[in-house]
């Protein structure tokens, strides 16, 4: 009897080790960050605290070039003053954020004097997504595309 304990323990002891390491491997990754180079550190933070109300967090290497930001539990956002010339890519690339007002952004990028508009490029009209998601887009400081949109 204490034979068929032991042996019994022994395997579940195993299976649990088994499927803990498959679990592990199997685990879908998860987005950590995303860097933008930008041209004026301090514009740009300003931008992405004001109008689109991120969070900064703190940042290892405090060192003038560089501004993180929390998007979301484990993700970041993460601001790189670079000197170098810029590529900003078409408008189908881009970071979206999702906000319980659009209405909000959209006031606080008509006092901010930031140009928004539709995925077509009308001025400040909004898409109305067939799933009756609303949608801007506008460019941040160095020109990179930022969709908002009021998915839940």
């Amino acid at each position: 009897m204490k034979k068929i304990i032991t042996t019994s323990l022994l395997a579940m002891l195993l299976l649990t080790a088994t499927t803990g390491m498959v679990a592990a491997q199997t685990r879908k990754p998860t987005l950590n960050h995303l860097a933008l180079s930008v041209k004026n550190l301090a514009r740009s933070t300003d931008f992405y605290s004001k109008i689109i109300q991120l969070d900064t967090i703190p940042e290892p290497f405090h060192d003038g070039k560089h501004t993180w930001f929390s998007i979301a539990a484990h993700s970041h956002l993460h601001l790189i003053q670079y000197d170098d010339g810029i590529i900003i890519p078409a408008k189908g690339t881009h970071l979206c954020f999702s906000v319980p007002s659009i209405e909000d952004v959209i006031e606080r990028l008509n006092k901010a004097k930031v140009a928004w508009g539709n995925w077509n490029g009308e001025p400040k009209t909004v898409t109305n997504r067939v799933d009756g998601v609303k949608q801007i887009y506008f460019q941040d400081p160095d020109g990179y595309w930022i969709e908002i949109n009021n998915d839940k």
